[in-house]
């Protein structure tokens, strides 16, 4: 049987390393804002080719709290895809704001930037791009049309850490703030919830910075109303662990991706291309110039099951027809805060 997430070998071929990294957190008795998420932030951000890291609490928090940097809030909307985890729409409800869904494009199941064109109103701030898979969005586009119309660019490569596009540029780097998480499951996967945001500008590294520890920079001097949103030593210290190997894991997803290219002779060879040496590891795929959206899924899915291996489902319902949900949701709990402050 082939599981649809097993991180057992991993975890046993890294055990050593694993567990002397808890031991260095439980003897330095620092298990919050201390050195090893410092020198995650700062690993990681060289990495990525960017002045900051933010460690924070979940790779959900990051994007919210990006929001919250930028000063999006209620009455503001923000453009992101409609082909997505809900955190990414779920974060600009947190900010108080209004998603706008826009179309994707088919081949790289990223945002479309005609859509996105069209998607904007006076009331846009933002637009979330999506690097679905760990395939980069195309930024160009996006950024020119965002400056052109006064917003701003957010990045949720949750799933694309180490990928970069046509321009040699980092996921995670082009925007003005961009967002990772770190799930078990991700290519660099923690052991719970953890996330990152990076940036290169100063006053927004130190907006997140605030906004994640209760709106403070100085203990018990609070500037703003923030949150409890810190990333903990033991999974900075475990991160940093798994992040020396990230590297040579992804070469191997890009290698093995490669391969499956090369043996697709004929069919539909769209989203396999040449460039699956930039791409994150994660990736989508199209088998035999079929359009996915004419298989009988039941089927599908039952083949797969009656060989036992691992399946899973993923967005089965499209964010745009939970909209009103969500909003109506939203609404409520801000009416009751309103209602009766805390």
């Amino acid at each position: 049987m082939i599981p649809q997430i097993d991180l057992t070998r991993q975890h046993a071929a890294l055990r050593a390393e694993l567990l002397a990294a808890a031991e260095r957190v439980l003897a330095s008795s620092r298990f919050i804002l201390g050195a090893e998420g410092r020198a995650l932030e700062a690993e990681v951000a060289a990495l990525c080719g960017v002045r900051h890291g933010i460690g924070v609490a979940s790779g959900t928090d990051a994007l919210h709290l990006s929001l919250r940097a930028l000063d999006v809030g209620p009455g503001d909307e923000v453009v992101t895809s409609a082909f997505s985890f809900v955190a990414s729409a779920s974060a600009v409800l947190h900010a108080g704001a209004r998603p706008v869904f826009a179309d994707i494009d088919p081949e790289t199941f990223a945002l479309d930037p005609a859509q996105v064109e069209r998607a904007i109103t006076p009331r846009t701030r933002a637009v979330i791009a999506v690097h679905l898979y760990g395939h980069p969005a195309d930024m160009d586009p996006l950024v020119a049309i965002a400056r052109r119309r006064g917003l701003a660019v957010v990045e949720d490569a949750a799933q694309a850490i180490g990928a970069f596009d046509q321009a040699g540029r980092k996921a995670g780097t082009i925007g003005a703030l961009g967002r990772f998480s770190f799930f078990p499951s991700k290519n660099l996967g923690a052991f719970g919830d953890a996330g990152m945001v990076l940036t290169d500008r100063e006053e927004l590294a130190e907006r997140v910075r605030r906004l994640r520890d209760h709106g403070s920079r100085e203990k018990y001097q609070h500037a703003e109303l923030g949150y409890s949103s810190r990333l903990d030593e033991l999974q900075a210290a475990l991160l940093r662990v798994k992040l020396h190997h990230l590297p040579g894991w992804t070469a191997a997803r890009r290698r093995l991706a490669a391969r499956r290219s090369r043996e697709r002779s004929g069919g539909d060879r769209r989203g396999w291309g040449d460039d699956a040496d930039r791409w994150g590891g994660r990736r989508r795929w199209r088998r035999g110039g079929h359009d996915w959206a004419t298989v009988d899924h039941e089927t599908l899915a039952g083949a797969i099951v009656s060989r036992g291996d691992g399946l899973a489902r993923h967005a089965v319902r499209v964010a745009e027809l939970q909209q009103d949900e969500v909003v109506a949701a939203r609404d409520e709990v801000l009416l009751h805060i309103e209602r009766d402050p805390v």
